[in-house]
This record gives structure tokens, C-alpha cells and sequence, in this order.
């Protein structure tokens, strides 16, 4: 009986079993060929352009530290104003000194390529993991709204038991992610107070106005808490039509900001100066992008980056993401007036991009929220 490749911890899958763990990608590829759907594969000119870039670095032990001195205190602050330049000119950077263990990280992967071995029809079924496995994109009417992916979409609250989860036979699986959404969380709590406060305290030296200023950036964003957020376990298969289809399409999120994890295979894209950019992996440092909701809240001061994943033709490839999002009713507000914004909710917002991606096929995103409306 014929083998295929298998992680060094696991024992491989049969060829039939394989198979049967994949979903139908193939199946919406060549029916989305067949009614004219179209590729992606962009002009030679313009596919040879895409170069590997190093995104900024931030060191965030200094932000952790809780030491008092001055020199502490400057390097925080230092700190907090590399990461601000890099969310206003990048949208997006990495970070070391994060406090999250490669041991952790590595445990979680495992735990990922057990949870995806299972058959496909395992993973579609109701009830596993709240319900939350996705694949592909089902309503795709181009490949370009085709992602060669699957997904585990997972609200927190019920990995952490506040609402009923069914992890299968996978009993490890709800501490592994509980370890990586708690400490991805203290990331994005870390990232987001230093990021608000950079914006709150811009510009002013008043004690008074300082410490208030403070006291909202330490609470900041409001209405996140463990049952707001969400904890996604991707997995990217080889492609064999890797040329013409997006592993992830095109998009920005829809939150306040994302930490990503990795492994080494790479595909990660982002927008940059009107030029797709080539991440290059790092597994033992994360990724943090900003989303639609802390571009609204900051008056556009930090830009949330439009980026992609690659399909790869000979190597799949995870990663796990955690959303810093607000409850659904939670105003997203201003750092100040005036604002480019009208007040809207979460929950407003992710009502509109999923109108507009029903209609459209694609994601308008903030320019739906806008004060004055551009003309048409």
C-alpha cells in the first residue's frame, strides 16, 4: 500500500485516507474554470516584481518589563513609537520578546495537523469546534474569490467553556489553544495600550491630560474580553493549480488587530506602496497586523493592510490566528474629533461586509463608514 509524506509525530495517512481528509478545492477549481471564472495569474511583468521584505521589529520584553526607573519608562515609550511608525507606515510588523514559548507553538501545530487529518466530512459536520470549520469559498462565482484553505474559526468563548464546544476525539486540542489565545491575548493587549496610548498621548504635556490618557489606553479597545475574540486555525494545502489561485484572497480585517503565528513554508503577502511584498516566515517570532476597526479608531493614522496568502504547489503550510475584536454592540469611537467616521458598532460593521460580500463578491469595508461619501 502506497504512503504519503506525514509529520515527523505522526504516523502517515494512507493515500484513501488523505483524500478523504481534503475538502472538494479541486471540485470548485474546475467548476469555476468551466463557467469561465477565470485565473489570477497576473501579467509576467508585474508576478516578477514581488520581492521579500523584513517587516519592522519590535522588541516588546521592555513593555513588560513593569519596571519604574526612567530609563524604563523611556524605553517603553521608545518602544510604543516604533511600533506606532510601523502600524502607520506598514500596517504590519513582527515581534520578539512576546512571552509565547516556541514549545507552545509548536504544540499547537501538532494539535493543527491532527485536527485537519480528520476526514472532511469530520470537519463539516455541526458541532465540531462550535460549528466553525470553513473551507474554500462555497458562493465563489471567479477563482478570485476562490481560497485553496480550510479553517477552524473559533469564538473563544468556547474554547475557554463559557459556551459548549464539541473538540471530538481531540481532547488535547482545547488546552493547546487555550495556552495560545491566552498568551496571544496578553500580545494584543500589550500591542494595543501601547498603540492607543502613542495616539492619546501625542503632543500634550499636561499631568492631568497624561494620566487620563493613560487610563483610556490601559483600557483600551473597550468591549474585548476572552468571549468577544476569536482563535483561527489555518491550513493551506499544496495546490496543484498554485499559479492561478489564491491559498487566502485578498483582504483587510475586520477588528482592532490580528496575531499571527506561522510555520516556515512562507506565502504571507501584504500591500505595500501600491506593490505586493513577500513576508519572510519567521516561526519563532509572530506577526501583527492592524485591522479595519483600529484604522477607524485612530482616524486613519494606522493603516490596515491589505494581504494575502500565496498557494504553494508542493508543501502546505499553518498558521493560527488570534482577532482582537470588540462585542458586537461595542461603539468603535475616535482617538479625538474630528473624525473621517460616523459612530457604528461591531457589529454594524460585520452586518455590512457581509451584505456587501453577498451582493458583490468582495469586502468594502471602511469607505461604507465615511462622513462624506466619495462620489460615485
Amino acid at each position: 500500500m502506497r504512503y504519503v509524506a506525514a509529520t515527523p509525530t505522526m504516523p502517515a495517512l494512507t493515500t484513501a485516507e488523505s483524500a478523504a481528509a481534503e475538502p472538494p478545492l479541486a471540485d470548485s477549481y474546475l467548476d469555476l474554470l468551466r463557467r469561465g471564472g477565470g485565473g489570477i495569474a497576473p501579467p509576467p511583468t508585474e508576478g516578477c516584481c514581488v520581492q521579500e521584505r523584513e517587516l519592522p521589529l519590535i522588541d516588546l520584553s521592555c513593555l513588560t518589563s513593569g519596571g519604574s526607573s526612567a530609563r524604563e519608562r523611556e524605553a517603553r515609550r521608545a518602544c510604543a513609537d516604533a511600533m506606532a511608525r510601523a502600524a502607520s507606515e506598514w500596517g504590519i510588523f513582527q515581534v520578539t520578546g512576546h512571552g509565547v514559548s516556541q514549545a507552545l507553538l509548536e504544540r499547537l501545530r501538532a494539535e493543527q495537523a491532527r485536527l485537519f487529518r480528520l476526514p472532511f466530512e469530520t470537519k463539516a459536520k455541526a458541532g465540531l469546534l462550535n460549528g466553525s470549520y470553513r473551507w474554500g469559498a462555497p458562493t465563489a462565482t471567479s477563482l478570485r474569490h476562490l481560497s485553496w484553505s480550510e479553517a477552524f474559526h473559533v469564538p473563544l468563548a468556547s474554547i475557554s467553556g463559557t459556551a459548549s464546544c464539541d473538540f471530538g476525539d481531540l481532547s488535547s486540542l482545547r488546552s493547546a489553544m487555550q495556552e495560545v489565545a491566552d498568551a496571544m491575548s496578553r500580545v494584543a493587549k500589550t500591542v494595543a495600550v501601547a498603540l492607543a496610548g502613542s495616539l492619546l498621548l501625542q503632543g500634550h504635556g499636561d499631568h492631568d491630560h497624561d494620566h487620563e490618557a493613560a487610563a483610556t489606553a490601559a483600557s483600551f479597545p473597550p468591549g474585548c474580553d476572552e468571549t468577544t475574540c476569536y482563535l483561527r486555525l489555518n491550513r493551506y494545502p499544496a495546490c496543484p493549480f498554485a499559479a492561478d489561485t489564491f491559498g487566502l484572497v485578498p483582504h483587510t480585517d475586520s477588528d482592532f488587530l490580528t496575531v499571527l503565528c506561522q510555520d516556515h513554508v512562507g506565502g504571507l503577502q501584504l500591500l505595500k506602496d501600491a506593490r505586493w511584498v513577500a513576508v519572510k516566515p519567521r516561526p519563532d517570532e509572530l506577526i501583527v497586523n492592524i485591522g479595519d476597526l483600529f484604522q477607524a479608531w485612530s482616524n486613519n493614522r494606522y493603516k490596515s493592510v491589505e494581504h494575502k496568502v500565496v498557494a504553494n504547489a508542493t508543501a502546505e503550510r499553518f498558521s493560527a490566528a488570534y482577532f482582537l475584536c470588540p462585542s458586537y454592540d461595542s461603539p468603535v469611537g475616535t482617538c479625538g474629533e474630528p473624525s473621517p467616521y460616523r459612530d457604528f458598532t461591531f457589529g454594524e460593521y460585520r452586518r455590512k461586509v457581509q451584505e456587501d460580500v453577498k451582493r458583490t463578491g468582495r469586502k468594502i469595508g471602511l469607505p461604507n463608514f465615511l462622513k462624506q461619501q466619495p462620489p460615485q
